[in-house]
C-alpha cells in the first residue's frame, strides 16, 4: 500500500483495477475521457472505446451477466443515450459486479446541458455513490462492485468535473484478481420478457429494500459533530469538500456518500438533533426533497443557485453574516479565452465556405471540434443538439423548409467518431426518405475533441492492439447512397470545396460530402509539418482583413497589417488561399 497522487478519474480506473474488473468500455466525453484512458495501463482490464455510450453499457452488461466484473464509464448526456440499457440491466441484476460512470458536468464547462444524473438512480431502481475526493473515488469504486454483486443491481457512481479532474492523495492496494463466475443459462433473469420482467420488478424493489437498510448503517453515510448541533449540514460529493472548506467545524454534517436509496432513517436522526438544517448541494434540489418528503423544513435551493458550480466562497456569502465572510480577492483578471478550432484545423476550409453561403442554405451541426463552426467569425453552422443530430436533424428541417416553402438547402455535418457514434442511423433515414440534404462527413481520422482516442475508423484500439479500419465511404455506400451522389475531398483545398457545395445547393435529393484530412495535432501530422510556416508580405497587404475571416488563433490584425504567430501557425496554407492579393506566403522554417 502506498500514496500516489492522483485525479478523481485515474482513482477510478485504480478501484476497478483492485476491485478485479476484467472488462471496461466507454465512450469518451469530458469529465470522464480519462478513465478509460487510465485503464489500459492494466493489461489485465480489457479496455476499449466504444463506438457509443449504449455500446458500451451493453458491452459491460454482457461481461455482468457472463459472470465477470466490468464497468463503463460516461459523460452525464452519455448516459441519456445508454439509458435503455441501463433500466433494463436494473431489472437484471448483476451477476458479476456492474459499474457504471456517469460523470456530469455542473456548470456546462464542455457540454450542452447542465443535467443532474442523480435522477437516473432514482427511475432505473439503481445502487449510488458518490464520492467527494480521489480517495474515495478508489474506495468507493472497490465498494461499488462488491455491492453491486451482493444485492443483485448495476451501481451508479456519480461524479462531477471538479472531483473527476482534481487531484489527490489516495492510498492504493494490491488487485484483488477475482475470478469470472461460470455462466449459468438464467432466461427467468437475463432476458426480460413481460413475464420475466414483472417478477424481475419485485426483486428490484426487494433489492432497494434491503439497500436502504445498508445504507442507514454503512461507513459511506455518516454523522461529523460540530462544535455545536445548531447547524445541520446535509451535502454528498464535492459540496462536501466546498462546506468543510466554508464552514470548518462550526457546524455538523451528514455527509452521504451512498445517495441511493437514501438512508431516510439516518436523515430523520440527524435533522432531529440540529436546530437548522442547510441542504447543500450542486443540481437540483434530490436532497432536499427528500428531507422535505420525511417532514423537515430545511434551507436550500432558496439560497443556493441550481445552476454552475458552488464553491467556498460562494457558500459563504449565501450563509454566514457579511462580516463573516473573507472573500477571495485578486487583482488580475484572466482574458477572455473563447473556444476555437486550432491553427491548421482541417474543419476550417468547409465552415468557412459554408458560412459564405448563409444565404442559400442552413446547417445542422453536431458534437464535435466543428461545432466551434458556429461562432464568429465562421458562422458555418445554424444548430447544435446532440449526438447525431447534425443528420437527423437536418431531414426534419428540410421537410419544414419544404413546408414553408423556403428555398435553403440544408446541410448536416459531423465527424468521423459522430459518425460511428450515432450518424449512420441518420444517414440510413435519410437515404429511405430521399431526404433532400446535403450530409457531410468530416473524417480528421481521429476523436479530436476529447484528446485523441480511438474510434472504428481507426487502426489500433485502446490499448495499441491492432483493430480492423472501417471505411466511411464504403459504409456510406452500404447504406445505399448512390456513387454518383459522393464527393470526396480534402476539406483545406478551397476550390473544390467551394465547388461542392455549390453543387449540392443545386442538387434535389440527398448528396454525400466526405472530407478527409487528419487532425492537425496528432504526433505524426504535427511532425510532419515543423518548420512549415505563412507569412504576411507587410508591403502586400491591403488591409482588408479576409484572412480574419477564417478565424485562425495565428492570424492578428496588428501594426496596421495582418500578422501570423509563427509559433501557432500550422502551415495548412488556407490564408494563402482566402487572400485574393497574394501577401500571404509559405516558407520553411518560419518567418525571419
Amino acid at each position: 500500500m502506498k500514496k500516489t497522487l492522483l485525479s478523481g478519474d485515474e482513482a477510478v480506473a485504480r478501484g476497478a483495477y483492485e476491485a478485479g474488473c476484467l472488462v471496461a468500455a466507454a465512450y469518451p466525453g469530458t469529465p470522464s475521457t480519462e478513465i478509460l484512458e487510465a485503464m489500459a495501463q492494466y493489461p489485465e482490464i480489457n479496455s476499449r472505446w466504444a463506438s457509443n455510450e449504449k455500446v458500451a453499457l451493453e458491452i459491460a452488461g454482457g461481461a455482468s451477466i457472463g459472470g465477470a466484473r466490468a464497468l463503463a464509464a460516461m459523460k452525464h448526456v452519455g448516459l441519456n443515450v445508454a439509458a435503455d440499457p441501463l433500466l433494463t440491466l436494473a431489472y437484471i441484476g448483476a451477476y458479476g459486479g456492474l459499474v457504471v460512470v456517469s460523470a456530469d458536468d455542473p456548470g456546462c464547462h464542455s457540454s450542452q446541458n447542465e443535467q443532474d444524473n442523480r435522477h437516473y438512480a432514482v427511475l432505473a431502481k439503481l445502487l449510488m455513490l458518490e464520492p467527494s475526493d480521489s480517495q474515495e473515488c478508489l474506495d468507493f469504486t472497490r465498494a461499488a462492485f462488491e455491492l453491486s454483486e451482493r444485492f443483485d443491481t448495476p451501481a451508479l457512481m456519480r461524479m462531477t468535473t471538479r472531483v473527476c479532474h482534481s487531484k489527490g492523495l489516495a492510498v492504493t492496494g494490491e488487485r484483488n484478481a477475482v475470478p469470472p463466475k461460470p455462466y449459468v443459462r438464467n432466461v427467468k433473469k437475463n432476458s426480460m420478457l413481460p413475464a420475466f420482467a414483472r417478477l424481475r420488478h419485485v426483486e428490484v424493489e426487494k433489492h432497494m429494500a434491503a439497500l436502504e437498510d445498508f445504507a442507514n448503517n454503512c461507513a459511506m453515510n455518516r454523522i461529523e459533530w460540530g462544535a455545536d448541533k445548531k447547524i445541520g449540514v446535509v451535502t454528498s460529493g464535492i459540496s462536501y469538500m466546498h462546506a468543510r472548506e466554508a464552514f470548518g467545524d462550526t457546524v455538523s454534517y451528514l455527509k452521504l456518500g451512498l445517495t441511493h436509496p437514501l438512508p431516510r432513517k439516518l436523515i430523520s436522526t440527524f435533522a432531529r438533533s440540529v436546530d437548522k438544517i442547510w441542504v447543500i448541494e450542486e443540481g437540483d434540489p434530490y436532497l432536499e426533497d427528500a428531507i422535505r418528503a420525511l417532514g423537515f423544513d430545511c434551507l436550500g435551493k432558496e439560497l443556493v443557485p441550481i445552476q454552475g458550480e458552488l464553491d467556498a466562497g460562494l457558500l459563504r456569502r449565501i450563509f454566514l453574516p457579511p462580516d463573516q465572510v473573507r472573500p477571495y480577492l485578486s487583482q488580475i483578471m484572466p482574458p477572455p479565452r473563447p473556444p476555437v478550432l486550432c491553427a491548421g484545423c482541417p474543419h476550417r476550409g468547409i465552415l468557412h465556405i459554408l458560412g459564405q453561403h448563409k444565404k442559400d442554405i442552413a446547417a445542422c451541426g453536431d458534437i464535435g471540434c466543428y461545432t466551434l463552426g458556429i461562432q464568429p467569425p465562421l458562422e458555418g453552422l445554424d444548430t447544435a443538439v446532440c449526438m447525431g443530430a447534425g443528420f437527423s436533424g437536418a431531414i426534419g428541417l428540410s421537410q419544414a423548409f419544404k413546408a414553408a416553402g423556403d428555398s435553403r438547402k440544408v446541410f448536416g455535418l459531423m465527424g468521423d467518431s459522430t459518425f460511428f457514434h450515432s450518424g449512420m442511423t441518420g444517414l440510413a433515414d435519410a437515404v429511405h426518405a430521399q431526404a433532400n440534404v446535403c450530409l457531410c462527413i468530416l473524417d480528421n481520422s481521429i476523436t479530436a475533441m476529447t484528446g485523441h482516442q480511438e474510434n472504428p475508423g481507426t487502426e489500433t484500439d485502446l490499448m495499441g492492439r491492432p483493430a480492423v479500419r472501417l471505411d466511411i465511404l464504403s459504409v456510406v455506400k452500404g447504406l445505399g447512397v448512390p456513387e454518383d451522389s459522393i464527393t470526396v475531398l480534402d476539406p483545406l483545398d478551397r476550390p473544390k470545396v467551394t465547388e461542392a457545395v455549390e453543387k449540392a445547393i443545386k442538387t434535389e435529393g440527398l448528396s454525400i460530402i466526405i472530407t478527409r484530412r487528419p487532425c492537425v495535432l496528432i504526433k505524426e501530422v504535427r511532425k510532419s509539418l515543423e518548420g512549415r510556416k505563412c507569412q504576411v508580405d507587410p508591403e502586400a497587404c491591403k488591409k482588408c482583413k479576409m484572412c480574419l475571416k477564417v478565424g485562425c488563433p495565428a492570424i492578428a490584425f496588428k501594426d496596421g497589417h495582418s500578422n501570423i504567430d509563427q509559433s501557432a501557425c500550422m502551415g495548412c496554407e488556407y490564408c494563402m488561399a482566402v487572400c485574393k492579393f497574394h501577401a500571404i506566403s509559405r516558407v520553411e522554417g518560419g518567418a525571419k
